[in-house]
């Protein structure tokens, strides 16, 4: 069952993240129901693992949803099982505060306390607002110095989209490459 919903994945060109979180979802409602073949099951145990999750476990309300789609994912497009699906669970309550933002000072003291390649990544995910896979991914035909622009590539959503490349990372980056070509070349 396992190895079908990771081929129903696929298929949809999820990423590789959420579909190990949709299989670790699905193995555990079936664990949570002493391993029975999730087709014998309906909403009454799905609303029952649910509330586990929030009461017992006190997951995140983000967690439980995710546990929800994954499992949804599991009836609609493995199973081909459509369900009347009314949700009585216990649902985790959403924390009320506002994220923490560094102030512009405390980002610069942080970037001057790296150094190096870090420095340089750290650098381009505050500046373009890269994420971390993003930025690691990132290759030398991504970097369009002549217009400062970076292709993305792989993103959310599997589009390829374009961001600012900052003035300030111009000069680093093209050192980082020359640098880069240099020992490629030694090799």
């Amino acid at each position: 069952l396992l190895d079908r919903v990771r081929d129903a994945i696929r298929v949809k060109h999820y990423s590789y993240q959420t579909e190990k979180a949709y299989v670790q979802w699905i193995r555990r409602y079936i664990l949570f129901h002493n391993k029975r073949h999730p087709s014998e099951m309906g909403g009454n145990e799905i609303n029952a693992f649910l509330t586990h999750l929030a009461v017992s476990e006190n997951v995140a309300a983000s967690t439980q949803n995710q546990a929800l789609s994954a499992i949804l994912f599991l009836y609609r497009e493995v199973l081909h099982q459509e369900l009347d699906l009314n949700l009585d669970a216990v649902r985790a309550k959403r924390p009320r505060r506002l994220p923490t933002v560094l102030t512009t000072e405390e980002v610069r003291e942080v970037l001057q306390n790296m150094g190096g390649v870090c420095q340089l990544i750290a650098k381009l995910l505050y500046g373009s607002g890269l994420r971390v896979n993003e930025a690691l991914g990132l290759r030398v035909k991504d970097i369009d110095f002549a217009q400062k622009q970076l292709q993305i590539r792989d993103c959310k959503g599997m589009e390829i989209r374009i961001t600012m490349l900052p003035d300030l990372l111009v000069e680093p980056l093209q050192d980082h490459l020359h640098s880069v070509k240099l020992i490629y070349r030694q090799d």
